[in-house]
């Protein structure tokens, strides 16, 4: 007996990849991110600074001869500024811009563990009362009795919403 190509499983593996979440710290707070959007997490280190960009950008790295954006990721959800310490990380991912795959640093106060989550343990952004704008938050997710902010990546990481935040160019 065959199954149909329609009705077939998907494999294992991409559902359990798609239950795990990248947790981190953003100003005493956690937060999580899908991991399938991470390539790798990094010390934080110098930031080379990049004239008229957002402030939630810091700057670029050099990261094996590619010159990668780092956003501070809570300056770009409305919060404070992060100030670099000795647990701060660049989380490496991937966004999109115009359909084109970009490399982009996340900096976070610290990288804590990547943990499964069921989707029925999430639930859906609040309606009010976040410390993040809703359009950010992809979900609630209820991790050991307590609720952490589950990121969307994709609004998050908005490259056009980033570079609508310099504004103009100056005019020569």
């Amino acid at each position: 007996m065959t199954s149909h190509p329609l009705q077939a499983e998907p494999p294992r593996a991409a559902v359990h990849a798609a239950l795990q979440y990248l947790t981190f710290v953003l100003g005493g707070e956690v937060f999580a991110m899908g991991i399938a959007t991470v390539r790798e997490i990094i010390q934080h280190a110098p930031l080379t600074v990049v004239p008229l960009m957002p402030p939630c950008v810091r700057g670029v790295i050099n990261l094996r001869g590619a010159v990668v954006p780092v956003i501070d990721l809570q300056s770009r959800l409305g919060r404070a500024v992060t100030h670099a310490g000795k647990k701060t990380c660049i989380v490496i991912c991937d966004a999109d811009s115009a359909g084109d795959k970009l490399r982009l640093g996340l900096m976070v106060d610290a990288v804590s563990e990547v943990i499964d989550i069921a989707p029925s343990d999430i639930g859906p952004p609040p309606q009010f009362g976040t410390t993040v704008a809703r359009d950010f938050i992809q979900g609630m997710g209820r991790v050991d009795g307590a609720f952490i902010v589950i990121l969307d990546p994709v609004r998050a990481l908005d490259i056009d919403a980033l570079v609508s935040l310099a504004g103009p160019a100056p005019r020569l």
